[in-house]
């Protein structure tokens, strides 16, 4: 194999393998094993256009069109000329395709089902990115640079998934080195054989000098590998979550200010709450006995772009002794203050602090920051509620319903900052919104209106097995189809408010969770929650309960009696909240997310028992990874299996003894050369003994050994009648000793994983592939001579 070949194959593996990341993503597996055809494919078409040879920038566009000629193969060909030429048609496919995929993204949790939106991406994905590696490592003979296409492919997965392990890296890891690697092999081999063969100069410094190259791209290879895992450590985590472990700070140190960025906590806590049991995240102690208005908050999302609600990027501070007054919150309205000590598992990890709202003080050790519009605390240079124990003291704030109808207009920065809506945003969102609200008074009759269109009047139903996504259509077909959990139902009544000119944002965070015996509420990844909060002046920001039968409907929702005094409470209890206290944790069944609910969908079942059927492909993808492992101990196997060989019995027959002599010596001379001592096939046996004891500088008992192993070759090349000599291969074992205990630490690994010798292999081939053409040559004239026709 030729070592553009050779490149063009590493550039293959090392796209499968970085691909390999990709594997958790979607349920059905097979996926890769067509990409890896095409790939192939592909790889074919340039090595061949290569060997033409053709321009650089023809051989790439004829990867690019016979990739697009597959692509149209296999996902359009019903739409295409003749099977595989794409026309208009085909690319209207390819578009419908591409953004079906793009819903199916946001609609399905990870493993999400292999749909053929899904598919297309994923292989499109993987042939191009497969195009950049080859295009960069065997068509411009840059290697290095084709790492960025292979980082960007691997960054992809470790962005949507946070199910990667260790090993996915290794392997992606693995692949560009070993392409590395190729590429050095193929330089190096248009200066001399890679192995190193006998010098061309007198002396042996020439031999060492002829392998420093591969010295050097060893060193090369771990520098990169070392950079590859350091990396890493120094940059953002893409983790650090709801409830995911935060993998860095924010912020810019004490007294620095800084920021925080604008991560989608409803994402991470998807991907957190996809267990299969729920289990305790924190417990807290409080000392109001009016535990079902307890909202843990973690945090508030005030930016909507029409495709996702995201906490917007602000200024954080050093955390003060005494919380301000919360933003519009005045005097006269009833306010009770209580004190709550919440302790957090020692395997809940997220950056965010749960805190009742609205906080006024929170004890707590640790680096911790404040961000005073959202009133949230959030970890810097890495911390994390990790097992950790605080103190909060909040406000309980009990408006009435007659203050909340009568509350004044906002500020006009406030009100122009929080009912931001874009104009990807449908327009049936705001018709709905109107149309609900119709006949209202003011803006609380209108949020109330809104909260009983959803918790009780809209024939709405919270229902856990539907699939509803987050792209600019998820609240016109939440409201189309009237089904969904809490994050679908916070969503769209804060849309529906800032349509109406309601400032509205989302709070993610906990219900109160379920008492224990002992008084402690104990709070589960089940009791996660989302909920709208509106503000009105005077008041500040209110919360709202518009999914049925989940959390509690606050009591200034409900209307006042003709007296003036407020109704009972007849909110709904929440699921997480019992009214008798139990001995362990109950299960609550409130809403965790869109993405998380509909982990508990049939989809997401039918994904687990596809991963079990399909346990014949891991086991397949795991050999494919032992396979490439075992590549580099490929020379050493060889070697082992050779001098066994050479070292082994023989015949009684005198030809038996010659070939048994010949076959020792052999293996003498390729144990020198693995350790540096480049054979010369012009002198005598008994002078390459003596240069081989030289440059050894083997003891007494080696020095002997070679000399009689010398001896008995002369015998047997020269003398008439050889006499067999006896104890051969214990000689060879002894100057193998020798030769091992005179060398260096490097020279001896060199010897044992990569020894020169193992080039025999190469020239073997090269020689039976020569005598293969000569006889195929000369057979030629033999074939073409016409029958009935004699020499």
């Amino acid at each position: 194999m030729s070592g553009r070949a050779r490149l063009a194959l590493c550039a293959w593996a090392a796209t499968l393998m970085a691909a390999c990341a990709l594997l958790p993503l979607v349920a059905q597996k097979a996926w890769i094993l067509q990409a890896a055809f095409l790939l192939g494919l592909q790889s074919v078409v340039g090595a061949l256009t290569r060997r033409v040879p053709l321009a650089r920038p023809l051989t790439v566009a004829a990867q690019a069109l016979t990739t697009l000629l597959l692509l149209t193969f296999v996902f359009s060909r019903n739409h295409a000329v003749v099977g595989f030429v794409p026309g208009p048609e085909a690319f209207q496919h390819f578009g419908t395709l591409l953004q079906s995929g793009a819903e199916d993204v946001g609609r399905y949790t990870t493993p999400a089902p292999l749909t053929d939106g899904i598919r297309l991406m994923m292989v499109g994905g993987v042939l191009l990115i497969g195009l950049a590696v080859d295009t960069l490592a065997v068509t411009l003979r840059s290697a290095a640079p084709a790492g960025l296409p292979l980082l960007a492919l691997y960054s992809v997965a470790a962005g949507l998934s946070d199910e990667l392990e260790w090993l996915s890296f290794v392997i992606a890891a693995v692949g560009y080195l070993m392409l590395l690697l190729a590429e050095g092999r193929e330089r190096l081999s248009q200066w001399g054989r890679v192995f190193g063969g006998a010098p061309r100069g007198p002396g042996a410094d020439s031999a060492a000098d002829a392998v420093a190259p591969i010295r050097t791209g060893r060193r090369i290879g771990a520098v990169a590998l070392g950079i590859a895992l350091v990396v890493p450590l120094a940059m953002p985590s893409l983790d650090g979550g709801l409830l995911d472990a935060a993998g860095s700070g924010v912020g810019a140190g004490a007294g620095g200010g800084g920021t925080i960025s604008a991560v989608n906590p409803v994402v991470s806590l998807r991907d957190s709450l996809n267990v299969d049991e729920d289990r305790q995240v924190m417990s807290y102690r409080t000392s109001t006995d009016e535990t079902q208005d307890v909202y843990l908050r973690i945090v508030s999302l005030d930016e909507f772009d029409g495709t996702a609600w995201t906490p917007a990027q602000r200024r954080i501070e050093d955390v003060p002794d005494t919380l301000p007054t919360p933003n519009g919150l005045g005097p006269d309205i009833k306010r009770t203050e209580i004190e709550t000590e919440i302790t957090a598992e020692k395997d809940y990890e997220q950056n965010w602090l749960p805190m009742p709202y609205p906080a006024t003080r929170v004890d707590i050790d640790g680096d911790w920051r404040y961000e005073p519009v959202g009133r949230t605390l959030v970890g810097d240079h890495g911390q994390n509620t990790r097992g950790m124990r605080y103190t909060v003291r909040s406000l309980v704030v009990q408006p009435t319903a007659q203050q909340l109808a009568t509350a004044p207009e906002p500020s006009p920065a406030l009100k122009r900052e929080f009912t931001k809506l874009p104009n990807s945003l449908p327009s049936v969102v705001s018709r709905t919104a109107r149309r609900v609200t119709a006949g209202s008074a003011n803006a609380y009759e209108r949020a109330v209106k809104l909260q009983d269109y959803f918790a009780v009047s809209g024939g709405f139903t919270y229902d856990t097995q539907v699939q509803v996504g987050n792209g600019s259509n998820a609240i016109a077909r939440f409201l189309r189809d009237k089904e969904g959990f809490c994050v679908h139902f916070s969503f769209a009544m804060a849309s529906m408010a800032r349509s109406l000119g309601i400032p509205a944002r989302v709070a993610v965070g906990f219900t109160p969770g379920s008492p224990l015996t002992d008084g402690t509420m104990t709070v589960g990844l089940r009791d996660a929650h989302a909920w709208p909060e509106l503000y009105f002046e005077g008041v500040g920001w209110t919360r709202f309960e518009p999914t049925p039968n989940r959390g509690t409907t606050p009591s200034y929702t409900q209307p006042e009696t003709p007296e003036g005094s407020s109704l009972p409470d007849v909110s709904q209890p929440s699921a997480s909240t019992s009214t008798a206290p139990s001995a362990e944790p109950s299960e609550s069944q409130s809403c965790t997310g869109p993405d998380a609910c509909a982990t508990e969908s049939p989809d997401a079942g039918a994904a687990s028992d596809d991963d079990d059927s399909q346990w014949w492909l891991y086991l397949l993808v795991a050999l494919g990874v032992l396979a490439v492992s075992a590549l580099p101990l490929l020379p050493m196997l060889w070697r082992m299996r050779v001098r066994s060989v050479r070292l082994g019995a023989h015949g009684r027959t005198a030809e038996g003894v010659a070939a048994h002599t010949l076959a020792v010596w052999q293996e003498v001379t390729d144990t020198a050369w693995d350790h540096g001592i480049a054979p010369d096939e012009s002198q005598t046996p008994r002078k390459a003994a003596a240069r081989i004891v030289r440059l050894g500088h083997l003891d007494e008992q080696a020095t002997a050994a070679v000399h009689r192993l010398a001896a008995a070759v002369e015998q047997v090349l020269y003398a008439p009648h050889p006499r067999p000599a006896a104890g051969l291969s214990d000689d060879a074992r002894r100057i193998e000793e020798a030769l091992r205990d005179q060398a260096g630490r490097s020279t001896r690994l060199r010897a044992l994983l990569a020894p020169r010798s193992t080039v025999r292999v190469v020239w073997a081939a090269s020689e039976r592939w020569t005598a293969f053409k000569a006889d195929l040559i000369a057979r030629r004239p033999a074939l073409r001579r016409p029958s009935g026709q004699n020499g």
